[in-house]
């Protein structure tokens, strides 16, 4: 079993004021790209993936109180490291749905992911969604209203049990 600190790190975690998905993904990229966690085609690509291929995630099927959230991410060739990657948005932005891509989902939380052992992809979705579905439905949804990172960082490490 492993542990928040395995997937996270205090340094990478981001609450953006961006107003569209393009906005946030280069407000994140210029940061992990001066940190040198991504190659610089690391932006290009992950937009193109998002546009064929999107990450967001209905949440009302598990609690129509959670906030929809998109788990955005590229091929292993464009990260320099694994790690996921928390950015809340404090005005939700518009993705499109993972399970029904002609459906429009506001989404105001992403965990970006970042991987460089393209196998692990899967593994690293399904603790996400192992994350959200195991801790507590009151903590969560108080996790979701957190506008520091460090309190997000500090809740991640102290909930978030992958495998």
């Amino acid at each position: 079993m492993s542990t928040g600190k395995e997937f996270f790190a205090p340094d990478t975690v981001y609450v953006s004021d961006k107003t569209t998905q393009e906005e946030v993904f280069n407000e994140v990229y210029q940061d992990l790209l001066k940190k040198d966690l991504v190659t610089d085609d690391f932006i290009v690509n992950l937009i193109e993936r998002e546009l064929n291929y999107p990450t967001g995630l209905d949440m009302t099927p598990v609690d129509s109180q959670l906030p929809n959230i998109a788990i955005p991410h590229t091929e292993s060739e464009f990260v320099k490291t694994t790690r996921i990657v928390p950015i809340k948005i404090n005005q939700a932005i518009t993705f499109h749905n993972m399970i029904n891509p002609d459906e429009e989902l506001q989404v105001s939380f992403l965990f970006m992911i970042l991987n460089e052992d393209g196998e692990a992809q899967a593994g690293l979705l399904a603790d996400i969604m192992d994350f959200i579905n195991s801790t507590d439905r009151k903590k969560m949804l108080e996790f979701f209203t957190y506008e520091d990172p460090k309190q997000i960082y500090q809740f991640l490490v102290e909930n978030f049990k992958g495998e």
